[in-house]
């Protein structure tokens, strides 16, 4: 069975305030034509990771609009996880073992997806299947019901697609041709044999209102931040992201040590969250642990230690500098998130992350461990230098990167695209 995902009711209203009175009243004109259009998102967990995140949002903020929109995720295990895993990293470029056993692995667990989908006996107007794991699902219901299934089909790619390893490209591209749509963050994205599908340019964006974005009280700020063994008093460098290789977490660690050799007493804080579709989050964390090398202002926390949304936005809020050292970025919502919140951030100079950090402006961009030490203290020892790119980062996050703006851009995909 496909399960469905529970979301908790949003308020468009309440956006007014964030985002402006009228980019709500046009959201709800522009949506009038799509009244009880049914929509269903696809993914592959329920939790951690930004896709996630997302759809906790953008779900019922569709159903404010009058869309009947649902979210459900696909069921598999480690094995197919372990493989898709693999195709998130050759899909960004890394040359990872390919062959027909992982295919048949992936095309196994997705047709039986396919089978549960047609149980449920529904159609829907609008089908958004986001990233790799549950691509080849349009592709497998057309086979099982002998024809293309009803409803417009929308492919979702998160990630930075920039450089392809060959391989698992060919692999998945023949499925992403048969949408109606695919979704792309940035047009160097776009694969150069792409055919197909109808192409639409649209970013991530980030809600104002959830638990990781609210207003926190800089008193509770700093007990959370205590709570987990950092001291609030101290300043510290803070990257919130997977365990993963495209976010470099060894290369922030060299990065602190270096910072530490100018700035003494500095901490660094590492915060994952350990998702269900992710196998490799575990390998990476065993690395980066030993890296750590028991360095005691080095602290690597997750939500299994209880680290969850609120005690994210506890530590934005608190930390002196936000680190976002990605080698490929899709887009990279904890850069949205730290500028909403005012904090000087260092990024990676990739993919996403360079629609966000305008390179002295709303942040600084680095290209290797050195750049990203002496970014991070150009930021420690120059205060009015930080002040400055908060409020450009904040304004810029408001116009381009919440949760309204990509509401807008599905509505008009939607109306774009048109009822079958």
């Amino acid at each position: 069975m496909i399960d469905t995902v529970p979301v908790t009711a949003h308020h468009l209203d309440d956006y007014a305030a964030p985002a402006g009175k009228d980019v709500v009243e046009s959201l709800r004109a522009a949506a009038k034509s799509l009244a009880g259009a049914r929509v269903l998102h696809v993914n592959s967990t329920a939790f951690g990771g930004g896709v996630a995140e997302i759809l906790q949002t953008n779900v019922p903020l569709e159903r404010e609009l009058g869309i009947e929109s649902e979210w459900r995720v696909i069921q598999a295990g480690e094995p197919f996880f372990n493989v898709t895993k693999a195709i998130h990293n050759g899909l960004q470029g890394m040359e990872v073992p390919w062959g027909e056993a992982m295919e048949r692995t992936y095309r196994k667990v997705v047709r039986a997806n396919a089978d549960a989908f047609v149980e449920l006996g529904k159609s829907y107007d609008f089908v958004v299947v986001h990233d790799a794991q549950p691509a080849a699902l349009l592709a497998y219901l057309g086979e099982i019901l002998g024809s293309r299934p009803p409803g417009r089909w929308i492919w979702r790619c998160h990630i930075d697609l920039t450089r392809t390893h060959a391989p698992v490209w060919n692999f998945l591209a023949p499925y992403v041709a048969r949408y109606d749509a695919a979704i792309f963050t940035l047009p160097e994205f776009l694969p150069d044999d792409l055919v197909g599908p109808r192409v639409v340019f649209s970013a991530p964006t980030i809600d104002p209102l959830s638990p990781k974005n609210i207003p926190l009280d800089p008193a509770t700020s700093r007990e959370i931040v205590a709570r987990h063994g950092v001291d609030p008093e101290r300043p510290f460098l803070l990257q919130v992201s997977r365990f993963d290789p495209w976010k470099d977490p060894l290369g922030v660690i060299d990065a602190f040590r270096l910072v530490r050799k100018q700035v003494p007493g500095i901490q660094l804080v590492m915060v994952a969250s350990m998702a269900s579709d992710d196998p490799e989050g575990w390998e990476w964390f065993n690395k980066t642990q030993a890296h750590r090398d028991g360095d005691a202002d080095i602290h690597l926390l997750s939500n299994l230690q209880g680290v969850g949304s609120i005690e994210v936005n506890a530590f934005q809020r608190c930390a002196t500098v936000v680190v976002q050292k990605s080698l490929r970025e899709g887009f990279g919502l904890t850069v949205a998130e730290a500028l909403w919140k005012s904090k000087p951030v260092v990024g990676g100079n990739v993919g996403g992350i360079r629609l966000q950090i305008i390179d002295g402006k709303t942040g600084l961009l680095v290209g290797s461990i050195e750049e990203c030490a002496s970014a991070c203290v150009r930021l420690l020892m120059q205060p009015r230098l930080p002040g400055r790119m908060a409020l450009a980062g904040r304004e810029l996050v408001r116009r381009r990167f919440l949760s309204t703006r990509s509401l807008g851009d599905s509505v008009e995909l939607f109306k774009a695209l048109g009822r079958v």
